[in-house]
């Protein structure tokens, strides 16, 4: 029998995200509707789906050997877990998320300690008591299922503890941020055991090496032009390249091509400084896969 890998995909706001990841990675996840057991193009792995908030629990007693959470419920489970990897990405953005404490625009409070012998609303209760206990502030921390902005507009809480990236729910809810508890982001963790045996090892560690090798090419273009000989030194002197550029003879001619590998924040400008300095047939291309 093959040997097989049970791996945790999020279910929820994660999972169209991770699946998009997994395919640019190499691997198709296709979910069936009300099915928790998606198929997966490589037969050396089982896929399950479930809640990101469960999944550290699953993983810590075995039921999956690894999976993809966040920091966030980790700490909030306090699970034992080996953590192979971060992996920086979400629904909305590239950037870690983080979990924040608010109260109304309006609202006296202003420390943290203003709110002793307040009720707070929160998904995640267990963080949060004890981030209160650790500061000796007495609160009462009840769970929110949802809505949770809305709980201190109609009077429900006094503070709420939410995750945000943008803030824009924040701020349409005119609430007010008074302390940043917790930065968060996506990790690929493993089972302990599972991690002491040699092929599950191997095969997460791929995982990990191809997933991180698919979100760093998001942030990467590759860029390739023809520039005259007599202007290479101008041109590759202002390029930022990841390093020296390659560069060769085009078939009997003067001219050089040119190939780089730039982020892509700075391409708009790059552009236009290489077309002045004399290249030309310029082309911008997408990277699947940057491994360092």
């Amino acid at each position: 029998m093959t040997d097989t890998l049970k791996l945790g995909v999020p279910k929820g706001s994660l999972q169209n995200a991770t699946i998009e990841l997994f395919k640019r990675s190499g691997w198709k996840i296709n979910v069936h509707s009300r099915n928790y057991f998606p198929d997966i193009n490589d037969a050396e792995i089982n896929c399950a789906i479930c809640r990101a908030q469960e999944m550290s629990i699953y993983v810590e007693n075995g039921t999956l050997d690894a999976g993809l959470t966040g920091k966030d419920w980790i700490a909030e489970n306090q699970s034992d877990v080996h953590v192979v990897t971060d992996l920086v990405y979400s629904k909305v953005s590239s950037r870690p998320a983080r979990w924040v404490l608010a109260v109304a625009g309006d609202s006296p409070v202003r420390t943290l300690e203003d709110l002793q012998g307040a009720k707070i609303a929160t998904e995640m209760v267990g963080f949060t008591k004890r981030y209160f206990a650790e500061r000796g502030i007495d609160v009462e921390v009840e769970f929110s299922w949802g809505a949770t902005e809305a709980k201190v507009v109609s009077g429900l809480a006094d503070a709420i503890v939410e995750v945000t990236e943008t803030e824009s729910t924040i701020r349409a809810h005119g609430l007010r941020i008074i302390d940043e508890m917790m930065q968060t982001n996506t990790q690929l963790i493993a089972n302990k055991k599972a991690w002491e045996d040699p092929f599950k090892q191997k095969k997460i560690n791929q995982l990990a090496m191809m997933l991180k090798s698919a979100l760093v090419a998001e942030t990467l273009v590759g860029l390739k032009m023809n520039v005259p000989e007599e202007k290479a030194d101008d041109v590759i002197a202002i390029l930022p390249s990841l390093n020296a550029p390659t560069v060769s003879h085009l078939y009997k001619s003067t001219w050089l091509s040119v190939e780089i590998v730039v982020d892509v924040s700075v391409v708009r400008d790059l552009i236009p400084q290489l077309l002045e300095k004399g290249a030309e047939g310029i082309v911008e291309y997408s990277l699947n896969k940057v491994m360092f």
